[in-house]
Order: structure tokens, then sequence, then C-alpha cells
């Protein structure tokens, strides 16, 4: 099933994660559920199952560029069109079940081609989210329909971060801090 277009209006934040840089993060939304590509794949089942983890409900990963971890079936397609390195297979840099990536930091050195990933159990993790170029390719190649590219979903990241400011009118002044 696509991913969700009103995630930001319909889940709410449950945590997220950090980018080493001390500067960026990524929101998870949602406490996940298990009716997604990934709970029906018989390559990531077989994949957790080899790793002794119980599958587990994951949530959306990230805002403006989302990837519903209960979807993500591992194919990779998102990372053989992304021209900015957006993501990474969270897995090739810290080896941890998915549920623990929630609130954890991450250097963004993980591998970011289509067939590294650790394995079936791995996911896009958009740890580069501020990178991406809204070309809109990582959602067109999915297979799943897990990837959703809505720049009009910085002011939710904002908001969840507590940095939105709305002027008069309704325009957002990005100079409200100087």
């Amino acid at each position: 099933m696509p991913i969700d277009e009103k995630f930001v209006e319909n889940l709410e934040v449950v945590g997220k994660t950090s980018h080493a840089d001390g500067e960026n993060f990524h929101f998870i939304w949602g406490k996940g559920r298990s009716d997604g590509a990934a709970f029906s794949n018989d390559e990531v089942k077989a994949a957790y199952e080899a790793h002794g983890e119980e599958q587990v409900p994951l949530g959306i990963h990230g805002t403006t560029v989302a990837v519903d971890w209960d979807e993500c079936t591992a194919q990779g397609s998102c990372m053989s069109v992304c021209p900015v390195q957006t993501f990474q297979w969270y897995r090739t840099e810290k080896d941890i079940p998915a549920a623990d990536c929630l609130d954890n930091t991450f250097e963004g050195t993980g591998k970011t081609e289509q067939d590294e990933r650790l394995d079936y159990t791995d996911k896009s993790q958009p740890i580069r989210e501020h990178d991406c170029t809204q070309c809109m390719a990582c959602q067109e190649a999915c297979p799943e329909k897990a990837i959703l590219i809505e720049p009009s979903y910085q002011s939710y990241h904002e908001k969840a971060a507590g940095t939105f400011v709305e002027m008069k009118g309704g325009s957002v002044n990005p100079h409200a801090h100087d």
C-alpha cells in the first residue's frame, strides 16, 4: 500500500534519528503497522528470522523525505536514482534492530548503493533528508511506493522541532532567529 500522503496529519512524532553533525535529524512518525509490504515479503521475513529478530512495526522515517519502513522491502531502487545520496542502508553503519534506530545517532557512513544492503532487514534511511533536491526520482522508482517527497511538509518538521515561526499573513520568516 502506498505511503499515507497525509501521514503528518494522521500520525504523531514518536522519536527521531539524529545525524552526528549535531544539526540535522529526521523524525519518526507513528508506531507503524504490521500490514505493510515488508511483512508479507518472503525475503524480508527470512532475513529477520536469520537475525533472530522479531519483525515489528517501524513507522515512517523522515518528513520532507518520508520512507515508510513498514512498506520498505530493501530493494534499493531509491538509492540507485538519488543524485545526492539522501539515503543510506542503516544496517551497513549500525547493525542493530530497526526499532533501535528510534532516538539513535548515525554518522551517515552507511552504504548508499542499491545492492550494498546488509540483507533484506535493512531499510532505506533518509539520513541526509536535508540534502534532498526534490527531484522525485526515488519516489517514482520505489516498487512499494514507500517514499513520499513533499517539500511543503517542512513546516510540520519545524512545528515538531519547535522551530516554526509564522508571520502575519501566514508566511514564514526564514530570518526570524537572526
